[in-house]
This record gives C-alpha cells, sequence and structure tokens, in this order.
C-alpha cells in the first residue's frame, strides 16, 4: 500500500522530533505543565499548560498551527485567563488572526467552566468517550467551537492517545492515497469512517494515533508542530 510507504519512508527522518514531541504531550497531561520545543521547523520554545493549550486549539480551528503556536508563546496561561474580552481580542488581532474577537469570546465562556471541563478531561480516560463529551451537542460539556477534530487535537495534545485528528492534512492524504472517497463536507460519520482507516495504518505500522498524525502531518508540510 502505497500509504504505508510513505509513512515507513517519513518515520527515520523525523523520529526523534516525534519521539519528544509526544512526551512533551504526556508530560503535559500528567504534571500540568510542558516544555515545547518546535526547533528546527519553527524557532520556538516555551512553557504550555493544560488551560493554554485548549485555548491553542481553539485558536488553530480554521487557521494555522504556526499563528497558535506564537499567539499561546505570547500570552501564556496568564493572558488568556485574565484580560476582558475586548483586551484578549487585541492580544490576538495583533498576529493577523482573522477571527479575534470570536476566539476570544470562546476562550472566555471555556475559562468559566474550566475546572468542570479540566475534571471531566482527566477523569475520563477513554479518549473517544471525552471527545463526545467535549464536541456533540448537548453535552454538558460541550466547548463552543469544538467539533471531533478541535476535540481530537486537544485531547491527543494532553496525552491521549486513541483518537485522530482528521484536519486539511490528514483528510488529504487519506483521499490521495485512495483510502476514502472525497465529501463535501466531513460529518461525523465520516470523520469516524477516516479514524478507522487511519486506526488500520497504525496496527500495521505499530503507531498510535497520536504518533501517526504527527507523521502524516510532516508528508504534508514538512514540518512536524503539533
Amino acid at each position: 500500500m502505497l500509504a504505508l510507504s510513505k509513512i515507513r519512508e517519513a518515520i527515520p527522518k523525523v523520529k526523534d522530533v516525534v519521539d519528544r514531541r509526544i512526551s512533551e504531550f504526556e508530560r503535559l497531561g500528567r504534571e500540568g505543565k510542558t516544555l515545547f520545543d518546535f526547533r528546527p521547523f519553527v524557532e520556538i520554545s516555551y512553557e504550555a499548560t493544560v488551560f493554554s493549550e485548549l485555548c491553542f486549539c481553539i485558536l488553530t480551528a480554521n487557521s494555522s498551527a504556526i499563528m497558535g503556536i506564537k499567539i499561546q508563546a505570547a500570552l501564556g496561561e496568564e493572558g488568556f485567563k485574565n484580560p476582558p474580552v475586548e483586551t484578549l481580542t487585541q492580544k490576538i488581532q495583533s498576529f493577523g488572526h482573522r477571527f479575534a474577537h470570536q476566539r476570544a469570546e470562546r476562550i472566555a465562556l471555556v475559562r468559566e467552566r474550566w475546572e468542570e471541563i479540566e475534571k471531566i478531561v482527566f477523569e475520563t480516560r477513554d479518549g473517544r468517550e471525552v471527545r463526545r463529551l467535549l464536541a456533540e451537542p448537548g453535552s454538558p460539556y460541550k466547548i463552543k467551537g469544538f467539533g471531533y477534530k478541535e476535540a481530537s487535537h486537544f485531547l491527543r495534545n494532553v496525552g491521549f492517545h486513541d483518537v485522530a485528528i482528521i484536519d486539511r492534512h490528514i483528510y488529504r492524504f487519506l483521499i490521495e492515497n485512495s483510502l476514502i472517497k472525497e465529501r463535501k463536507t466531513i460529518t461525523p460519520k465520516v470523520y469516524l469512517e477516516a479514524e478507522d482507516k487511519l486506526q488500520k495504518l497504525c496496527e500495521e505500522l505499530g503507531l498510535r494515533q497520536s504518533e501517526l498524525d504527527l507523521y502524516i502531518f510532516y508528508i504534508k508540510t514538512k514540518k512536524v508542530l503539533k
């Protein structure tokens, strides 16, 4: 299978970086903070907390990981938790984010409920179940702006290994390698179908979903970010 060949070719090139990133994610979930080091792909390193990581995932939806990284590095936990919405909007806007006010409002909503969200995340160790709680309409833990992709992104970045992040890069990789058919919209049903295809790749390669995502992202972008 061509997809397997591409991933096997990528693994030795960036395995050390992927392993380091996974350990950073695991430390964040275990200790509540971690030092991210994105070199050599981006000359940035900084300490992140679980709450600032959630804010990063809110910021990167329909935006770029690099912009989210820059904002997270500059603001830190206090920069997300304390300012009023208008001040937070201005700070996010200064980086050129297209949806600064919307994202500031969503961060403000989350910080009001942060203790209950954090509790449910770390008490429920089944990634798919936590994702459902964070993403599905009607759930008391639903985060505004989060679908399966955003919830999976956050969970992977705090140490969960059993959910896939079906962003545009991963989705395109699956289509290009004839693993799924292209659809106009990634519904939850389509998302789970794509996740199952990725799980089969994981089983063939001896990888976890958290690791496979980073390798495919590297194949598509030539970067290992988060």
